[in-house]
């Protein structure tokens, strides 16, 4: 079976092909073709580098004059020009779509109907700066491929299993009734790297107490047991939860509205504020790359080396809260950009958890090993590097739907 993975950022776009049999493994095989588009740096022009199994590799610029332009262009490399991998279009047999919000009504990878994509287009509200991007995706994809089933793979849907207690805002009652509840993202990460770690633990999901860092310019934690999640530290928005490259992280709502009476800000310029300005950029002043902050820090920038600790600190803090709902720890998984690479974050963490009987082994750690395991033998907790593949999760995700579908 032959899966396309679309996969969107805010301001890039990356796509997969994958070739899956009957027992896809945990760990994930090297695409057959991929392709990333970014236009973070140049708004008008996307950088595209695409490149197959086989070895064939451009890389180039092109004007951009739309996320759907761009996904038809990258797309049209799968069977004609120097990266050619399939002979024609049909022999995709699906096409799984990363969906940041699934709402109360979606929480489960779902094939594509025209039902469906209303109800991601009315979710837009929840999700502004996500859901248009997947939309244009499957919009994109239905043009080129004509009939070829589509799957949205939701990034709250991992967390639907969240107890009352740990979904609801301690808000008025009828703000549940209203979809304003916790619902988690980074869900296809945190249930990839589930099942990874216990992989490489020799040991099933079910049996394993994990909290899962994914730590990137967007981060969160994930509190797993029984195979679910049942806590994380994004809620409603992606914008709850831990200091982050550009967001903020948690903040008391009240300087929300002293923002507003004393500073006049309205609801444009707060989300603005709250999603791009701060976190590592806002406190820094350098950058919303952990890399440039570091950087920085060991230059001797003091507001670099403030911005390196408040990560570090809110990250211990929120990992505490993940330790009550799971009543203890059985693994500690770093992923995502950050968790991957930052060893010293990852030693400066882990030091604050010694009381866990928690013990890194430092070399390994500054290794940085991807899926491997960087604790010492004597230590009760495991500690993983896990590199997340998010893209194949989607692949198996929509797999896994499309033979539901017959």
């Amino acid at each position: 079976m032959k899966v396309l993975v679309l996969n969107a950022g805010s301001s890039s776009q990356k796509s997969k092909l994958y070739e899956l049999n009957d027992n896809p493994s945990e760990a994930a095989p090297k695409a057959l073709w991929e392709a990333y588009a970014d236009w973070t740096h140049t708004p008008d022009n996307a950088e595209i580098t695409i490149s197959n199994i086989h070895g064939q590799r451009q890389q180039y610029t092109v004007h951009v004059t739309s996320r759907a332009a761009i996904i038809e262009h990258i797309l049209s490399t799968l069977w004609s020009g120097s990266t050619q991998i399939i002979a024609r279009p049909q022999e995709i047999d699906v096409v799984g779509h990363r969906v940041v919000h699934g709402g109360p009504d979606l929480y489960e990878s779902t094939h594509i109907t025209p039902e469906v994509q209303a109800t991601i287009q009315r979710l837009a509200s929840f999700a502004p700066l996500h859901n248009p991007d997947n939309l244009e995706g499957i919009e994109a994809a239905q043009r080129v491929l004509g009939q070829t089933p589509q799957v949205a793979v939701f990034d709250t849907a991992f967390h639907h299993h969240l107890p009352p207690e740990v979904r609801w805002y301690p808000g008025p009652y009828d703000w549940y009734n209203d979809g304003i509840r916790r619902y988690g993202f980074h869900g296809i990460s945190h249930q990839y790297c589930m099942q990874r770690s216990a992989s490489i633990l020799g040991r099933a999901p079910a049996d394993v107490r994990l909290i899962n860092c994914h730590l990137g310019n967007g981060c969160s934690l994930a509190a797993i047991k029984d195979g679910h999640s049942v806590d994380t530290t994004m809620g409603f928005t992606p914008l709850e939860g831990l200091m982050m490259g550009g967001r903020s992280g948690t903040v008391d709502p009240g300087i929300l509205i002293y923002l507003q009476r004393e500073k006049g800000m309205d609801a444009d310029q707060l989300e603005k504020l709250l999603n791009k300005e701060s976190g590592l950029k806002g406190i820094s002043g350098v950058s919303a790359d952990m890399r440039q902050v570091m950087k920085a820090a060991q230059e001797g920038n003091e507001q670099a080396q403030l911005a390196r600790a408040l990560y570090s600190y809110r990250l211990r803090y929120f990992i505490g809260a993940m330790l009550t709902s799971l009543e203890g720890v059985d693994v500690l998984t770093f992923t995502g950009g950050v968790g991957e690479n930052d060893a010293q974050l990852r030693s400066s963490t882990c030091a604050g958890l010694k009381f866990l009987d928690l013990a890194l082994d430092e070399q390994k750690n500054a290794d940085s090993p991807a899926d491997a395991e960087i604790s010492t033998p004597q230590s009760k907790v495991r500690v993983l590097i896990v590199h997340t593949e998010e893209d194949w999760q989607i692949a198996k995700e929509s797999s896994t739907v499309l033979k539901k579908l017959g």
